[in-house]
């Protein structure tokens, strides 16, 4: 299983990749494992700002529908216009093409709340 040391992880099992304002957003590859094959991403929050640990969108996979909650403050600027047709790339490449948004961050003090690579995999028990 995949931890990139670069990112920052939520306990919700999503992950940020800060990229100076900016970040990128996804699911870790221990959630979309645990939620099997993902058939369709639901995010209709492009221009809001999201606050912190505010649900976003959803995911759905074959068996259940899951929540996805913002890691930090800050407006969705673009959604992985790739998953419209292709949502399996959260399974295939979770933290590359099966990014979810990018998001304008507004509080990157929300970053300190994250958990580092080592914290996430103790947390799921890795």
């Amino acid at each position: 299983m995949n931890f990139p040391p670069d990112l920052k992880y939520t306990k919700d099992h999503e992950w940020i990749r800060l990229e100076g304002s900016e970040a990128y957003v996804g699911i870790t590859e221990f959630a979309q494992r645990e939620l099997g094959d993902i058939v369709y991403i639901d995010i209709n929050t492009v221009g809001q700002e999201v606050p912190h640990n505010e649900v976003f969108g959803t995911v759905e996979a074959v068996k259940t529908v899951s929540d996805l909650f913002m890691p930090v403050t800050g407006t969705i600027l673009e959604i992985n216009s790739l998953l419209d047709s292709a949502p399996e790339l959260v399974n295939q490449d979770p933290y590359g093409d099966g990014w979810m948004v990018k998001v304008s961050v507004s509080s990157v003090s929300d970053i300190e709340t994250l958990l580092s690579a080592e914290e996430y995999k103790a947390q799921v028990g890795f």
